[in-house]
């Protein structure tokens, strides 16, 4: 019986991360003529886009007044296609090493290896998971009413849902959920909620309108049922305790990023950021850079639209770091058109 042997890839950029900016990052390189290959720990591209709100509304997208989150990923992979990048997927990579020549080797946790020129870290958050509330049949019913992440807001329709937490996510997905659901229970433990003040409007605005019922100062306290989720109990700061009807309980406390084999790669790293200049968007290694979520300087917004502003900047670098002694021309896409690899 044959030994499968890993495969081992040569590129001109390897781009670790294949949500947004990772794909935007992919179009910048084509257009110098930089081949890219993007490693991404989850089964898809698209990032966080694609796995935790592929249905959720974005609207500060340039050119798109509301477009849906998969939607962008599906443009941005539409948009890539002339430079035919190659992808490995459900592969985290393990080790980075720096050659003499200053290329680098890279190889995951199944053994693929890759050489590239440059690293572009596009990570996002880096390896992330849910924050979980301290309740102890959370096992039980994970899978089974009670996510944390919503992936198709269409399996809610007709439901009661519970949506806890008091961030962004927590009411974008109550006034997105509301629409569909049967009944829905927006709870915080706190008076005060985190998210963007026009989406807390837009929640007491519905809540007016009977659409949303908000519990304020009240946290999950048990969850109930019988091999499914049925009910969860509810505690007040003042101790008192209610039950609320529960098809789907959807704990939105965000996400506890973790850099994962990236903090063992010798980069300096700040409070689980990496830090970068803002000419090329480097790392303190040379020919290592990062864009998006994951890098941090003064004046860092954490936008989809600063991650590709960042892409594009970083492109120019790595051509120059990969090919010093070569002229790097730059001219308007309207000139030169789009000419893939």
């Amino acid at each position: 019986m044959a030994v499968q042997v890993p495969p081992h890839i040569h590129t001109d950029v390897c781009i670790i991360g294949a949500g947004p900016v990772g794909l935007f990052a992919v179009f910048e390189c084509g257009l110098i003529r930089l081949r890219c290959h993007l490693v991404d720990y989850l089964p898809r591209p698209g990032g966080q886009l694609s796995e935790i709100y592929p249905k959720k509304p974005i609207y500060d997208i340039p050119g798109y007044p509301c477009i849906l989150a998969q939607e962008l990923v599906d443009k941005l992979l539409e948009q890539i296609r002339p430079f035919k990048p190659g992808f490995t997927l459900g592969e985290r990579v393990e080790s980075l090493v720096k050659n003499e020549d200053g290329s680098f080797t890279l190889q995951t946790h199944k053994g693929t290896t890759i050489h590239a020129g440059a690293v572009a870290i596009a990570a996002g958050l880096g390896c992330f998971e849910p924050r979980k509330p301290d309740l102890p049949e959370l096992a039980l019913y994970e899978g089974k009413g009670l996510d944390y992440m919503v992936s198709d807001p269409e399996q809610y329709r007709g439901k009661a849902v519970v949506v806890a937490g008091g961030g962004d996510s927590a009411l974008d997905w109550a006034i997105q959920l509301c629409q569909v659901a049967r009944h829905l229970t927006l709870i915080h433990r706190s008076s005060s909620f985190r998210a963007a003040p026009h989406s807390v409007e837009r929640a007491y605005q519905l809540a007016a309108e009977g659409k949303i019922e908000i519990l304020v100062n009240t946290e999950l306290h048990r969850l109930l049922g019988n091999g499914r989720l049925e009910a969860v109990e509810v505690r007040s700061t003042t101790g008192e305790v209610r039950t609320l009807e529960a098809d789907a309980c959807l704990p939105l406390f965000g996400l506890s990023p973790k850099l994962g084999p990236i903090a063992r790669w010798g980069l300096d790293i700040q409070n689980n950021q990496i830090p970068v200049d803002t000419e090329k968007f480097q790392t303190s290694v040379p020919g290592i850079f990062a864009i998006g979520d994951i890098n941090t300087y003064p004046g860092k917004l954490r936008l989809i639209l600063c991650g590709f502003h960042e892409a594009a900047l970083m492109a120019q670098a790595a051509f120059r770091y990969i090919r010093p002694h070569d002229h790097l021309s730059f001219k308007y896409t309207t000139v030169t058109g789009i000419q893939g690899l």
